[in-house]
């Protein structure tokens, strides 16, 4: 049947161009050329600096080779470079990975090779860590340091130094928008329930609108101070490298999550918003009483990475920060779930709005579709706040996929739907929550670990017999591993030992803060009851 308005109509240059947060950062730098752009400590750049380094380390990276399918990794804290690798990368064509810097020199090891990185980053206070992972890898990529004169006094491994890069590369360079808003622009690697991290991969398109999901759903006004306390390895930062500088905020970098550093510099800089895991909140309500006098009202923090308890969100509060809770996975570029806020609820007790603002909420308005479902029948599960299902996502605003997984992203992406592997209950106001999570994994200050990784590292100890690893409730960092151990017979070994036998073997944040000696809860079939070791471990 003839259709008139698909007729004649069709797309051009005039009419469509393709999604991409580098656009942001065009604008931005046309109408605030001088407004600043980022602080580090004494540095300053302007908007109109910022787009010119940008563009010069596009530049240099094109002579380098860097283009579409290119991968450049980034090993680096909350510094200038490491914002402006979020723009210089992508207008050279190529794909950014954030690598996160607590992890091992094996961990990184498998990333740069299954990224195929041809260009590595590296802070050089994460030098010696790095070293030892391109020792261990089969790429062989061109390295460049990045000398900040706060990163200590680690020797630098690099072939050039960051800033002698950026002078090879043109800040006029004229740099091209992607082909295809589906091109990819970000890969960020998860622990998931297995040994081996997963490539989760970002397009143009869920990168700008996840981008202007968070100021949407965060109220944010132009030309906000953001205070840089989220790692920008986590989900390119959950999207906010490109919000900031879409409303033309100013980006306070901070290389290390201190509580004294964090009051000094929102009182310093005169900070609006922050975002952090439940772990950096609990931080600044425990931090000394001479910090958090430095204290602003008013200031704005998004907390995500776990589910907060409710007990923090009123301490907070009680402080007069403003608490936003949101939900989401590296699969979903961070937050796009929120607990949106309802004015009615202002006139309810402090720990009543608390438990509200505990849950994790509704969808950003660019998400498409958030439902619970039976993962058996597909079908969402009633509004009653008890009965359990999986909580799945749909739109924009979800993965591409695992980069060289297509089995695992086929599971993943099923029925239309990717599937969390978190579960959760809806409310009878339509409200997600989550009570308990289908996968092993252990969120650590917003941190996965694979309990599967653990337990591999605790086998090899010549006197464990079998080992289990469950998360423990912990009031710091929302959940740490507690390892289940049985000894081979006559072994004397003591839980300190075991701890310390880790710490050799794994990024210390990964190591089991607690051993408990005993016989493995058993099915019969012989699978480890998982689930009596999860009930033990809250009495440990």
């Amino acid at each position: 049947m003839h259709n008139p308005f698909e007729t004649d109509l069709d797309k051009n240059a005039a009419n469509y161009v393709p999604l991409t947060p580098l656009s942001f950062l065009t604008r931005t730098a046309y109408v605030y050329p001088g407004h600043t752009a980022w602080i580090h400590g004494a540095r300053r750049a302007t908007y109109r600096e910022f787009q010119q380094r940008c563009r010069a380390l596009a530049s240099a990276l094109s002579q380098r080779g860097i283009g579409p399918g290119k991968t450049v990794a980034v090993m680096a804290t909350n510094i200038p470079a490491h914002l402006e690798a979020h723009y210089g990368v992508a207008m050279a064509g190529g794909v950014l990975n954030s690598i996160n810097t607590r992890l091992d020199a094996a961990a990184v090891a498998f990333i740069l090779d299954h990224g195929e990185a041809q260009v590595v980053i590296i802070d050089r206070e994460l030098a010696p860590v790095m070293k030892k992972a391109l020792a261990e890898a089969s790429v062989k990529p061109f390295v460049i340091d990045i000398d900040d004169p706060a990163a200590g006094d680690a020797a630098m491994i690099g072939s050039i130094e960051y800033e002698a890069f950026l002078q090879e590369g043109d800040p006029d360079f004229d740099w091209q928008m992607p082909a295809d808003e589906w091109q990819a622009i970000a890969l960020n690697y998860t622990s998931g329930t297995t040994g081996n991290p997963k490539g989760v991969v970002y397009h143009h398109r869920g990168a700008y609108l996840n981008a202007i999901g968070n100021a949407m759903s965060w109220g944010l006004s132009h030309n906000p101070v953001y205070l840089w306390t989220l790692p920008m390895f986590h989900c390119n930062g959950w999207c906010f490298p490109w919000t900031i500088t879409a409303y033309g905020g100013t980006h306070v970098c901070l290389r290390k999550v201190d509580p004294v550093a964090i009051y000094e510099s929102i009182a310093d800089n005169e900070v609006t918003h922050f975002c952090g895991a439940p772990t950096v909140l609990n931080m600044l309500i425990n931090a000394p009483a001479e910090a958090k006098a430095r204290m602003r009202s008013g200031v704005k923090a998004m907390t995500a990475g776990a589910a907060p308890p409710a007990a923090i969100i009123q301490a907070m509060e009680d402080m007069g920060m403003s608490i936003t809770h949101t939900y989401g996975l590296t699969e979903t570029y961070g937050p796009s779930v929120v607990c949106s806020w309802h004015a009615e609820w202002d006139e309810l007790d402090i720990s009543e709005r608390a438990a509200l603002k505990a849950r994790q909420g509704v969808r950003y308005p660019v998400l498409e579709g958030l439902q619970v479902m039976d993962p058996e029948t597909m079908k969402p599960v009633p509004s009653d706040g008890e009965t359990m299902g999986e909580i799945m996502f749909r739109g924009n605003v979800v993965m591409k996929g695992y980069l060289k997984n297509p089995s695992t992203t086929d599971k993943s992406l099923a029925d239309g739907w990717f599937h969390s592997g978190d579960l959760g209950v809806v409310h009878p106001d339509g409200y997600v929550q989550i009570k308990d999570r289908s996968k092993d994994i252990i969120i650590s200050g917003g941190e996965n670990i694979s309990t599967l990784e653990v337990e591999g590292v605790l086998y090899q100890h010549p006197d464990i017999l079998e080992a289990a690893v469950v998360a423990k409730p912990d009031p710091h960092w929302g959940e740490t591993p507690c390892a289940f151990v049985t000894l081979k017979p006559g072994a004397t070994t003591t839980a300190e030992e075991i701890i310390e036998f880790t710490r050799g073997r794994l990024a210390k944040f990964k190591c089991p803060k607690h051993v408990v000696f005993s016989e493995l809860p058993k099915t019969s079939t012989g699978k480890i009851q998982k689930f009596v070791l999860r009930e033990q471990a809250q009495s440990v």
